[in-house]
């Protein structure tokens, strides 16, 4: 079974079992965190959301807070001398997703 979830802004497709990197959550490691914008719930048929499907939950424990590589933003207008350099490094939460249900009860 899987589902596609939305959380800061971006979507992304799960399993049991997946890590994946977030958007910072404001959770502490080893805590339980509750995805409730569920917009796919998928397996052997599949069930749409509109937009999110109704009573569908997916359930993450956080792995770890961290921070993204550093990437570069530069501007540059070339015969007018100007130039900026800026870094920037994304905070995000690393989550193990421990179980897809498609009601509350489940």
């Amino acid at each position: 079974m899987y589902a596609v979830i939305r959380t800061g802004g971006k979507q992304y497709k799960v399993e049991e079992g997946d890590i994946l990197r977030v958007e910072k959550l404001d959770a502490e490691k080893g805590d339980t965190v509750t995805f409730d914008d569920v917009l796919l719930i998928g397996g052997d048929g599949y069930v749409l959301g509109r937009p999110t499907v109704e009573g569908a939950r997916v359930s993450a424990s956080v792995v770890r807070q961290m921070r993204d590589r550093k990437i570069i933003v530069f501007k540059m207008k070339r015969r007018k001398r100007y130039r900026r350099t800026q870094g920037h490094r994304q905070y995000l939460t690393e989550v193990r997703i421990t179980k897809i249900s498609k009601n509350q009860e489940a």
